[in-house]
C-alpha cells in the first residue's frame, strides 16, 4: 500500500471496537476464575466474595473508562499514557509509562492466548498437552495476520468478537432466566483446585482483587490508537470506550453472579466459563449446541485479543523510536502500513513467555496489571495537569474525573504491587526499571550521533578541496578486475593508480607475469609481504598513507561471481576485507561487481562513468560523500534522494537548500516505502546506455558494539539491492562514529 493510502486504513466503529476493545471484553472468560483462584485457595466458603468483589472491579472500569474519555477528547492524536505523561509530567514518568505499558501488552498476549487455548482444550480435553505448541501456532497466526494491515485485521477479529458477546450474553441471559425460575443450575466442576482451610482476611480480599482486576486490561489500547480511527477521531474514540464499558461491565458481573449462584470452581482442567457454559445449556438438551458455541467464540476472541497489543504495542514503539527511546527502526512501515518491527518483537517476546511459563495461565497471570494500574496512575495524573494546565471549558468538571481515575488507580497499583510481589509481581516491578534505563541510554546514544554529525558539519565545510588515492585490490586476472583496473584510472584524479597483489595459497602463480600485458605496462604490480597475513598487508598500505579531513584514500575490489548469490558473496575474503576497510578513516572502499555473462567475457569495457550519491539526511556523513565525489574528477555528478511521502519530501528540500549543497539534486518519490525498486529503475535509465557505468556512492556511519542495532543499516541494504546489477560500482565512504 502507499503512504497515501493510510486515510483508507482509518477505522469505522464497528471495526475498531473489535480491534482495540477485544482484550478487555474477552477478560471477562478469565477475571472471574482469576479472582476465584485466590479466594479457593483460603477456603470453599471464601467464595462468596467473587460478587463483591466483581463489584469493585466494575466501579473501578466505569471510573477507568470515564477518565480515558475526557482523554481522548483532549488527545485527538494519540492519548495514550506516554504522550500523557511526557507532556504533563515530565520524561521520566513518560518512560515509567511506556516501559510499564510495553510491559504489559507482552504480557496481554501470553495471558489471552494460553486462556484462549484453556477454553478449547477444556472442551476438547485431548488437546491438553499440546498447550504450548497450539498458543505458539496461535501467535504466530496473529502475527501474520497483523502484518498483513489494520483494516484486514480488523475484518478477520469483528466475527469472533461480536459472536462472543452475543453468545456470553444468551449464556448469561439463559442462566438468569433459570435460576429466576427457582430451578438454579449446578456447575460440576472436574479436577477442582485443593480448598483452602485458612480464614478470609484483608490481604486475600486485596489478592483476589488485584487478580480480578485484570478485567482492565486493554482499556488503554483505544487511547493509544485514536489515530486509527475515522475523524472526527477524538469523538468516535469516545463512543468506542462508552460501548466498551457498557459491554465489558455487564458481561463481567452477569459471569461473576452466574458463577457464585451456579456454585462453579476453579479447575485444572475446565474453566468457569466452560462451567456455566455446560450449565447453562446442559447436553442433550435442545439447546445444548450453545455450550460449545460459548467455548468455539470464548477460544476465538481470547486468541485474537491479542490483536489488541499488535495495536498498540508498535505504534508505542513508533513514538518512542520518534523521541530517540527505541531503535529508530520501530518507526519504519511495512508494506502494507504497518509498524512490522514492533509486530516482530512484540511476537518474539510473547512466544518467550509462553514457552518459559508453559502457557499456564495462572502462572501468567501473576504479572499481570502491574503495569497497566502503573500506566493508568501516570496517564491520569498527566491528566489532572493537563486541566490545571490549559483550563480548558469544563475543566473543573474533567480534572475532578481524572482525579478520581488518578486516586483510583494509584491505591490499586499500591495494592497489586504490596498483595503480588512475591507471587511473581517483581519480575514486572524490576524490568520495569531496567526498561527506562534502556530507553534513557538509547537516547544518550542518539543525542551523542546528533552532536558529532552536527559539529562534523562544520569540519566538512572548512576543509580544504579534498584528495583521492587510489590502491587496486588484485587477486586474479578476470573481467571484474579489467573492469576495476578501468575505473580506477578514470577516477585517477590526482597521482598514479596502485595496483597491490598480496599472494595467498590459492593465487595463481602467472598472475605476475602475465600483468605486463593485462595492464598494458601501468600500474606496475606491487607485491605486499604476507607474513602477517594477506588482510595485514593491505592495511599496512593504507596506514602509510596520510589520512586527514580531505585525504580520501579509494581501495577498489574487483570481484567476479559465477551466480547471483548473497551467500556465496559474504563467504568471500573480500566480504572481510571491505568490512575490516569500513573502520578506516578516510578509506573509501569501491566494489567492482561482474556477474560471469556472455556480454562479459566478451570483454565490452565502458567508456564513462557517472556518478550518483545516494542520501537520505544532509549531515557530516552525507557532507563528506558529497566531497568524495567530488573529488574523483567526474564531469557528471549528482545528488539521489528518495522521500515516502510529500512531507518528507518537504523537508529533504529544505534541508538541502539549507545547507547550501554544491551539486544538483534529483529528489524522487518511493511511496511504497522501499527504495529498492524506485532506486532500480532510477539507475536502470542511466545504465540502458552500454558505455555508461554508475558510480553509487553511499555515506555509511560506521558504529561500534551495540550500537550498531540502533541505525538502520541503510547502506547494507542497498549493496544487497545493487551489487549484481549490471554496470553498478558501489563506493561506500564511511564516517566513524565513537571510535
Amino acid at each position: 500500500m502507499a503512504s497515501g493510502q493510510m486515510e483508507d486504513q482509518l477505522l469505522p466503529i464497528v471495526l475498531a471496537l473489535p480491534i482495540f476493545s477485544a482484550d478487555a471484553i474477552s477478560s471477562v472468560a478469565y477475571a472471574t476464575e482469576a479472582a476465584m483462584v485466590v479466594l479457593v485457595g483460603v477456603s470453599l466458603g471464601a467464595l462468596h466474595w467473587t460478587l463483591p468483589i466483581a463489584i469493585a472491579v466494575s466501579a473501578l472500569m466505569a471510573i477507568v473508562v470515564a477518565s480515558y474519555r475526557q482523554t481522548v477528547r483532549a488527545y485527538a492524536q494519540a492519548g495514550g499514557a506516554y504522550i500523557v505523561a511526557k507532556e504533563n509530567l515530565g520524561k521520566l514518568p513518560s518512560l515509567v509509562a511506556a516501559a510499564a505499558l510495553l510491559v504489559d501488552y507482552v504480557l496481554t498476549v501470553a495471558v489471552s492466548v494460553a486462556s484462549g487455548i484453556f477454553a478449547i482444550t477444556s472442551a476438547v480435553s485431548s488437546l491438553a498437552p499440546y498447550r504450548v505448541e497450539l498458543s505458539l501456532a496461535a501467535i504466530a497466526l496473529i502475527a501474520m495476520v497483523n502484518l498483513r494491515g489494520v483494516r484486514e485485521a480488523g475484518i478477520l477479529f469483528a466475527i469472533p468478537t461480536y459472536g462472543f458477546i452475543l453468545a456470553l450474553y444468551v449464556a448469561i441471559g439463559t442462566g438468569f432466566a433459570r435460576c429466576a425460575a427457582g430451578s438454579c443450575p449446578h456447575a460440576t466442576a472436574p479436577h477442582p483446585l485443593t480448598a483452602g482451610i485458612g480464614a478470609v482476611g484483608v490481604l486475600v480480599i486485596l489478592r483476589a482483587f488485584s487478580s480480578g482486576a485484570s478485567a482492565l486490561t486493554g482499556v488503554e489500547a483505544i487511547a493509544n490508537g485514536v489515530n486509527a480511527f475515522r475523524r472526527p477521531q477524538s469523538a468516535n474514540a469516545a463512543r468506542t470506550l462508552a460501548l466498551l464499558g457498557t459491554i465489558a461491565i455487564s458481561l463481567f458481573l452477569g459471569v461473576s453472579w452466574l458463577a457464585v449462584h451456579m456454585h462453579a470452581r476453579p479447575s485444572t482442567t475446565d474453566s468457569v466459563l466452560s462451567q456455566i457454559a455446560r450449565a447453562a445449556f446442559p447436553a442433550g438438551g435442545a439447546t445444548s449446541f450453545m455450550y460449545w458455541v460459548v467455548q468455539v467464540f470464548t477460544f476465538a476472541i481470547l486468541v485474537l485479543a491479542a490483536n489488541t497489543s499488535y495495536q498498540g504495542f508498535p505504534r508505542l514503539s513508533a513514538l518512542l523510536a520518534k523521541d530517540r527511546f527505541v531503535a529508530r527502526q520501530f518507526t519504519n512501515l511495512g508494506d502494507r502500513l504497518v509498524f512490522s518491527n514492533g509486530v516482530v518483537v512484540l511476537t518474539g517476546a510473547a512466544v518467550a513467555l509462553t514457552i518459559v511459563y508453559h502457557a499456564n495461565v495462572n502462572s501468567l497471570i501473576h504479572l499481570y496489571v502491574v503495569g497497566v494500574f502503573t500506566a493508568f496512575t501516570l496517564s491520569q495524573a498527566g491528566m489532572v495537569r493537563y486541566w490545571l494546565r490549559t483550563r480548558d471549558t469544563g475543566w473543573q468538571y474533567r480534572g475532578a474525573v481524572n482525579t478520581v481515575g488518578a486516586i483510583t488507580t494509584g491505591i490499586v497499583a499500591l495494592v497489586v504491587i504490596w498483595s503480588k510481589f512475591a507471587e511473581g509481581a517483581w519480575l514486572v516491578i524490576v524490568a520495569i526499571p531496567l526498561l527506562v534505563l534502556l530507553f534513557l541510554g538509547i537516547n544518550r546514544h542518539y543525542r551523542r550521533f546528533a552532536r558529532r554529525l552536527r559539529v562534523g558539519a562544520s569540519a566538512v565545510r572548512t576543509a580544504r578541496a579534498p584528495t583521492n588515492k587510489v590502491l587496486l585490490w588484485v587477486e586474479s586476472l578476470d573481467v571484474a578486475t579489467e573492469g576495476a583496473l578501468w575505473y580506477a584510472r578514470a577516477i585517477r584524479h590526482e597521482g598514479p593508480v596502485r595496483a597491490l597483489l598480496a599472494p595467498g595459497r590459492h593465487t595463481d602463480p602467472g598472475i605476475r607475469p602475465r600483468w605486463w600485458d593485462f595492464a598494458q605496462a601501468e600500474p606496475k604490480l606491487e607485491i605486499l609481504s604476507t607474513e602477517e597475513g594477506r588482510m595485514q598487508a593491505l592495511l599496512e598500505e593504507v596506514w602509510r598513507l596520510p589520512r586527514g579531513e580531505s585525504d580520501f584514500v579509494t581501495v577498489v575490489i574487483p570481484e567476479q561471481f559465477k551466480r547471483q548469490s548473497l551467500l556465496s558473496a559474504a563467504g568471500r575474503m573480500s566480504f572481510r576485507l571491505k568490512l575490516r576497510l569500513l573502520s578506516e578513516p578516510g578509506v573509501v572502499v569501491t566494489d567492482v561487481p561482474v556477474v560471469t555473462t556472455r556480454r562479459a567475457a566478451e570483454g565490452h569495457t565502458p567508456k564513462k562513468v557517472v556518478v550518483r550519491v545516494l542520501l537520505a539526511n544532509v549531515h557530516a556523513g552525507a557532507m563528506r560523500a558529497i566531497s568524495y565525489a567530488q573529488a574523483l574528477g567526474v564531469e557528471d555528478v549528482r545528488a539521489v534522494s528518495f522521500a515516502f511521502d510529500g512531507e518528507e519530501a518537504e523537508r529533504f528540500r529544505g534541508e538541502w537548500q539549507r545547507a547550501g549543497l554544491p551539486l544538483p539534486l534529483d529528489l524522487s518519490d518511493a511511496p511504497y516505502r522501499d527504495i529498492g525498486t524506485p532506486l532500480r529503475a532510477y539507475i536502470r535509465e542511466l545504465t540502458a546506455d552500454p558505455d555508461t557505468v554508475v558510480n553509487v556512492v553511499m555515506p555509511e556511519m560506521v558504529v561500534h558494539g551495540w550500537a550498531r542495532v540502533l541505525h538502520n543499516q541503510r547502506a547494507l541494504y542497498i549493496k544487497r539491492v545493487l551489487l549484481f546489477e549490471p554496470h553498478v560500482i558501489l563506493s561506500s565512504v564511511p564516517y566513524q562514529l565513537f571510535r
